[in-house]
Order: structure tokens, then sequence, then C-alpha cells
């Protein structure tokens, strides 16, 4: 086989097609990505026979031939992108070259992973995902495990709100916060979240701040009740500027009740109890036996430091 020929008439095809016609997914171009890519590997392999520097030899006369896309470097990407995916069928058609490229670096296949399923669902924009990867999301996530996440091949997967919760939630804010006194921070930080709150996960959907539910003649202030879609569920959001006590728990826990009692439908899942503390208590959190509550930690940045 002549793999440069080969590499040359999937080039030629793929610029081809993108003149006659606009695509509607990117499926053609990751294929032939990595199909160029696989080559390149299997060529590799073959070192006797067309050298050690073919790549950049080749990157030379493509480029001349299609533009940059085929260049050196990039070639080494689509080779890259092949060892990575050795499947590629199980890439989903809304993740385009620029997806792939920005997690190409990434070492650990469970982050790549990770990072490529939020753009499937959340059909995050490039832009999205590069912020989300200098966030460093994957590291912050409170997955159980976070050493075998596998990517959505299709529409049947399930999230948990473990998948959703980063420790810590990071808040960024433009001033610095010392000056205020405890409850002007309090509301900063619930308007903040407020605003950010798909920094919490996917497809919440924002009921109120400091909701209030009136039960015998008393009114309880929740700090941010949501509706998460996926999940089918409430969450209650409380904040605690301090290390978490064990009243904070049953402070939560209360309210999830009362959400259960007063606001859930039949056909809503259990609601769920997220508590945001300045800093966890490992006696404390085990002493919770109360398994639709989660606890994380809140970070708040200052730009302009």
């Amino acid at each position: 086989m002549n793999y440069y020929n080969e590499v040359n008439t999937l080039i030629e095809n793929l610029e081809i097609s993108k003149k006659v016609r606009e695509y509607k997914d990117n499926s053609d171009t990751l294929k032939t990505y990595w199909n160029i890519g696989k080559l390149l590997s299997e060529a590799s392999e073959k070192e006797n026979t067309y050298g050690s520097n073919f790549i950049r030899e080749w990157g030379e006369k493509l480029s001349n031939k299609y533009g940059k896309n085929y260049n050196s470097r990039n070639l080494n990407y689509y080779k890259k992108f092949y060892i990575l995916f050795p499947i590629v069928n199980a890439l989903r058609s809304n993740l385009n070259w620029t997806h792939i490229k920005l997690i190409l670096p990434i070492k650990n296949e469970s982050e790549r992973n990770y990072y490529l399923n939020q753009v499937v669902i959340n059909n995050l924009s490039t832009r999205d995902l590069d912020k989300l990867i200098k966030n460093d999301a994957f590291n912050r996530l409170s997955y159980k495990d976070k050493n075998n996440i596998k990517l959505i091949e299709d529409d049947n997967y399930t999230l948990t709100i473990e998948d959703m919760i980063k420790d810590p939630i990071i808040i960024n804010t433009n001033k610095s916060v010392d000056d205020l006194d405890e409850k002007a921070l309090h509301r900063l930080i619930i308007e903040m979240l407020e605003e950010k709150f798909l920094e919490l996960g996917v497809s919440f959907a924002l009921v109120g701040h400091e909701y209030k539910i009136n039960m015998d003649n008393k009114t309880y202030k929740i700090d941010l009740l949501f509706f998460n879609i996926k999940l089918n569920a409430y969450v209650v959001v409380e904040v605690k500027q301090r290390e978490i006590i064990p009243q904070d728990i049953s402070q939560v826990d209360f309210y999830v009740k009362l959400v259960d009692k007063y606001i859930k439908e039949k056909n809503n899942n259990k609601t769920i109890g997220l508590l945001l503390v300045k800093k966890k208590n490992k006696l404390v959190i085990e002493y919770s036996t109360n398994h639709d509550l989660y606890i994380t930690t809140y970070k708040i940045l200052n730009k302009t430091k």
C-alpha cells in the first residue's frame, strides 16, 4: 500500500465535498481525520519504507496542495486522534474537530471523556469547552469514581447529582469581599451563585433565591432552590460562610422535607439537598446518614489580584 497516496485521496475527497455542500454535522470531517491518523500510524510502523521524517515531508507537500489543515503539525494531531480514540463511531456528531483538538493534550482518558461528555450533554461551544478545561472542572468533580468515565455513545445515559457537583465551586468577583459584613457577603455569594448556577452542573433551572416556604405561621427561607430537568428533582442549596457543623445538615434535611411536602409533584423524584460550605469537616460529614444530602465547598476568586 502507498500510504501517501491513500492519505492524499482522503484529503482530496474531503476538500471536494466541502466545496459542493455545507455539512449538517461534523461526522465526515472527523472520520476523514481519523482515517488519515490511522494511515499515518500504520506508516510509522514501516519506518524502513517511509523514514522517520515522513510526516514532516508529507505535511509540506499536502499543505502546499490543500492548505495548512494538512501541515505536519496537524498531521501529527490526526495521528494522535486515531491513537486516543480507536473507535471513531463512538464519537457523537455534535463534536467538531476543535473540540477534539482541545482535549488531545489531556493524558488522562477519563478526563478526556468527561470533557467530551460535557460537550454532548450541554451542547458546549469550543469556547465553552476551553473555559471548562482552563477552570480545571474535572479535578473539582465530586465523582465517587473519576477513573472510569466512559464516553456517552447514545441518548440513553443517566446522571446523578454527584456527576454534576464540583468541589470547590468557583465564584469569581472583580472586587475584594474583605470589607463586607457577614450578611452582605452571604447575599453576595447567593446572588453570584444565582448568576452562575450552571457551575453546579447541567439542566439546572433557578426557582428562586431566599425562597420562602410557610408552615405553621412561620416562614422559612431557602438560600437557593433549583429544579434539575435531567434529575427531575428539586435541589435545595444552603450556603455557609464557615466550616460545616452538624446543625447545618439538620437544617438542609429539614428544608428538603419541606420542599417534598409542599412543592414537589408526584411525578418528581425525591428532593436533593446541597450544602455549600467554606470548609469541610470529615467527622461531621460522616455523621450524616442522609443519602440525598451532598456537601461541597466554594471558593471566591478575586480576578483583579
